[in-house]
């Protein structure tokens, strides 16, 4: 799927969320063109993320991400990951406004637990 359709998703996904969650999001939701790489190895990359900067707050959607890791899904499976995503990512902007930490600490764990398996997999090779 292009950029605009997976924008055109985005959004329909975008409206099924309360407006309450949208509370200070005052940088909203951007689809960003390009795929992002996460700094914790070659093979990761970032889907999404909440970004809270002098700029305000806002949710990126990495489309170039999304057709790397997901290219091969039809229009439906696609959806079911962008709503994941974009889900996700709205979680990490109600706690923050809570002042909660909880599913950071949750990813935080989830890429400790994958870089261990990953020096685990090395050591038996």
């Amino acid at each position: 799927m292009n950029y605009r359709q997976v924008g055109d998703i985005l959004d329909m996904l975008a409206e099924e969320l309360p407006q309450e969650f949208y509370r200070e999001l005052s940088g909203g939701i951007i689809l960003v063109p390009e795929a992002k790489q996460s700094p914790h190895g070659p093979d990761l990359l970032i889907m999404g993320e909440y970004v809270r900067s002098q700029m305000g707050r806002m949710i990126k959607i990495y489309y170039g991400s999304f057709e790397r890791m997901y290219r091969h899904l039809d229009e439906q499976a696609l959806t079911e990951q962008l709503r994941e995503v974009l889900r996700h990512e709205f979680t990490h902007h109600i706690e923050s406004l809570a002042g909660e930490r909880g599913l950071e600490i949750k990813d935080e764990q989830q890429i400790r637990d994958y870089l261990n398996s990953c020096q685990i997999s090395s050591k038996s090779l």
